[in-house]
């Protein structure tokens, strides 16, 4: 295993001898939360395997066992101003895009919970896999925000407008059964890198070429996803100028609840 210590990455090969890459989140102390080293640890990782002929697909899971990815960094987000915050959301933005269109298979492997950035990362992905008793969700009205990295976009993409703007817009989990019957998960296993792995392998029997070309095909169906990620990232920005974002992070940072007064 190798790699930087807040990403860890390992060459493995599947049960029918193909080789993909683990990428493992490793911040279990935080839950695995999405910070701007990471961030950037993600786009480098993933810009090489979309160079490396003998990387077939990715796996990509949390380190821990209780959290896929539990949100983005609350300290590094309570700072943000709109400026900073426009440029946060762009550059997250920039890098979901990286990991979905690396050209090759990326499968989430979910255990614990995939929450606020991690359920955005996991969205990136092209594919999901989870544990019975996983919890997805983008609760980042509690914290006075919206989704900024792709959240807005692609979840009612995947599941519809309806579950979506529900999920975003109360900000409570679900849980695995209902994500799979709503199609935001497409399996679940006991141990979700194994069922990863299994699923990596089905799709690994077919044409290479083809499954690349499937995966640029529908991405390129996706109409309107850039403009929908521009309009995502400067409303994300305007909510950074606003009292109830301060007081939304800084009640989370304390443990209590917080005070919105819509300003």
């Amino acid at each position: 295993m190798s790699g930087a210590s807040r990403l860890l990455t390992e060459t493995r090969k599947t049960p029918e001898g193909r080789r993909f890459a683990l990428v493992s989140l490793n911040r279990p102390r935080a839950l695995n939360a999405l910070n701007r080293r990471i961030v950037e640890d993600l786009d480098a990782a993933f810009a090489g395997f979309a160079e490396d002929a003998g990387i077939l697909g990715v796996v990509l899971t949390g380190v821990g066992g209780r959290a896929f990815a539990a949100g983005a960094d609350i300290g590094e987000l309570q700072s943000l101003t709109p400026e900073t915050a426009f440029a946060t959301a762009r550059r997250g933005q920039e890098v979901m895009r990286r990991i979905e269109g690396t050209g090759k298979p990326v499968i989430a492997a979910i255990s614990g919970y995939a929450l606020g950035g991690g359920l955005e990362l996991a969205l990136a992905c092209h594919l999901r896999v989870a544990v019975p008793n996983a919890r997805l969700g983008l609760p980042e009205v509690h914290l006075g925000v919206i989704p900024g990295y792709g959240g807005t976009q692609r979840l009612p993409r995947l599941v519809g407008r309806g579950l979506a703007l529900r999920m975003i817009l109360t900000g409570d989990m679900v849980t695995s059964a209902a994500a799979l019957a709503a199609g935001l998960v497409d399996a679940m296993a006991d141990d979700a890198v194994e069922g990863a792995v299994a699923l990596l392998d089905r799709v690994l029997r077919n044409g290479p070429l083809a499954v690349r070309n499937a995966i640029l095909a529908v991405d390129a169906g996706m109409s309107g996803l850039e403009d929908g990620l521009l309009t995502e990232a400067s409303l994300f920005a305007a909510l950074a100028g606003t009292s109830d974002m301060r007081e939304g992070m800084g009640a989370f940072l304390a443990k209590r609840p917080p005070r919105f007064r819509g300003a």
